[in-house]
């Protein structure tokens, strides 16, 4: 059984208590509409993946708890965000969904033509998306900052009735130091989760990520990747949502046991110091080339202290900073200036 049909299979057990707030669409609204129309289904599967990931971080927290905020957005929809600041494990981490919809502006139906998305600019367009972004930083350097996020959008033409649909998303590791044991075995369970679906995903999509999460100004990756995928629209809907279950519950076994093997290694204030300058790293990125902090920041409504969970608490910048040649530090920027195939 796949994770989609597994999911598929307990929709209609689904009660308040598998979510961590209310749902942005109401419960049983969203369970009997389920089975006709995939944004009720997705948004289910988002919302619940959201309360998945947190309740398994709650186990590694003993007093910082999440501030769970349950938001509407004026234009249309909402969402919850979840952040949990100063944990003993975790630094900050932040579980955010959204669900949003409305009418869509000419100029964005043109935009998203020049994607390649067979759109009708004449008419009313209105959209749906949703999806869950998270991103974790830890306390200790030795874990590697996580990045998840998947999403699902359509447009509808109201005068033809047609939709156009399509998912995407994506997950990456950035750690401080380079545990080769570790990023193998973050590479290895990606690996499986795609050739589940298709054994061309992993390799496919890998390199997308390695393209993607690369600060060109740097010259040099965000982390050691993993995979990246956008309009992805070339099975049938079913069959995409399937693959995007998968990934979404790939994303806690690829990243606890390092979680688990490396949260009380001890370090020194020179590697905090020097996590605080991958930090920094990691927020150029974010700022500079990241499309959804982009298009969030460009959207009308959008809120923005969601849009900028991902920064971390606490980064630093240092003028001119140099690292010793064979240190630990050279190792980990030696990788990251070109792309390795890990699995």
């Amino acid at each position: 059984m796949t994770a989609a049909e597994e999911f598929i299979s307990k929709i209609k057990n689904l009660t308040k208590d598998d979510f961590i707030a209310e749902t942005i669409t109401p419960l049983e609204e969203l369970k009997e509409k389920s089975t006709e129309h995939m944004k009720c289904k997705i948004e289910l599967f988002v919302t619940h993946l959201q309360a998945v990931v947190i309740n398994k971080l709650r186990e590694y927290e003993s007093s910082a708890e999440f501030n769970i905020d349950r938001w509407n957005r004026e234009e249309g929809g909402g969402g919850i965000s979840c952040v949990l600041q100063d944990g003993e494990v975790f630094e900050k981490a932040g579980v955010n969904i959204s669900v949003v919809w409305g009418n869509m502006h000419p100029e964005q139906v043109k935009s998203m033509k020049s994607r390649g998305k067979d759109l009708v600019v004449e008419g009313k367009n209105t959209f749906f998306a949703t999806g869950i972004s998270c991103v974790l930083h830890p306390v200790n350097p030795f874990i590697p900052t996580l990045h998840f996020n998947y999403r699902y959008f359509e447009v509808l033409n109201e005068s033809t009735g047609k939709i156009i649909w399509w998912f995407g998303g994506g997950i990456d590791m950035t750690p401080n130091y380079l545990i080769e044991e570790d990023v193998l075995h973050f590479h290895t369970t990606q690996k499986n989760a795609c050739d589940k679906h298709n054994k061309e995903y992993y390799p496919r999509f890998k390199k997308w990520a390695d393209e993607y999460f690369y600060n060109v100004h740097r010259k040099e990756h965000r982390g050691v990747g993993g995979t990246f995928f956008d309009d992805f629209d070339e099975e049938s809907i079913d069959a995409c949502f399937s693959f995007v279950a998968t990934c979404g519950t790939a994303v806690l076994p690829s990243f606890i046991p390092i979680v688990d093997q490396r949260r009380n290694n001890e370090f020194t204030k020179q590697q905090r110091e020097w996590q605080l300058v991958r930090r920094g790293r990691y927020v150029e990125f974010n700022l500079v080339y990241d499309r959804g902090t982009k298009f969030g920041l460009a959207t009308p409504g959008a809120r923005i202290e969601s849009v900028l969970i991902s920064l971390p608490l606490v980064a630093r910048w240092e003028y001119m900073h140099e690292i010793k040649d064979g240190s630990p530090e050279d190792i980990l920027m030696k990788v990251l200036k070109q792309s390795k195939d890990w699995a």
